[in-house]
């Protein structure tokens, strides 16, 4: 009990998808729009030496169609990608490819990105039988609703059965980390 009078509970938090959880056709809007900085362009485009001007080079830039530097690609697949773990592959074991990606509109500085994924494909492993095998078509929007990037995403997830999350050790934890169950009583 609290001073209040309340009971306290160790109640487990949100632990991700897990192999049947996911239906074909179910579409998973993620949570939490990004705005990509001009720190985010700079960054991830030197520490993956892109070389194109075209996304550190103002000057440059400026005299191209788009009139301003670009956010490097790779950088809004990392992102979008990102975004969609909560929903698709927080209990994935292995991400097993990324196939017909496409840029359809450009991102500049300031741009705020948002996610969604569809469930196109699921089948059971064939060579392993804790996990199953899920595609998602991943849809990344800037503020406009302009589509700028779509993906189809195959990954390995792990099946419920062989999971063995709790609220007093979810997956990641060590064990006897934080508040127990035994801390409660």
């Amino acid at each position: 009990m609290t001073d209040g009078g309340t009971e306290r509970r160790l109640v487990a938090g949100w632990q991700g998808r897990y192999y049947e959880d996911f239906a074909v056709g179910d579409v998973y809007k993620h949570p939490y729009g990004r705005t990509v900085t001009e720190t985010d362009n700079v960054w991830f485009t030197n520490l993956s030496m892109n070389l194109n001007p075209m996304h550190f080079n103002e000057a440059y830039a400026a005299e191209t169609e788009f009139g301003e530097r670009l956010v490097d690609g790779t950088f809004v697949i990392a992102l979008a990608v990102g975004m969609s773990v909560i929903d698709v592959s927080a209990n994935a074991t292995a991400n097993l490819g990324y196939d017909d990606i496409r840029h359809h509109e450009p991102v500049f500085h300031g741009d705020t990105i948002f996610a969604e994924s569809e469930v196109l494909e699921k089948r059971e492993s064939s060579s392993r039988d804790h996990v199953g095998i899920v595609t998602t078509g991943l849809r990344a929007y800037n503020q406009n609703g302009d589509l700028v990037l779509s993906l189809e995403r195959t990954v390995m997830v792990l099946k419920r059965s062989h999971a063995e999350p709790s609220a007093a050790q979810p997956t990641g934890w060590p064990e006897g980390i934080g508040t127990q169950p035994e801390d409660l009583s």
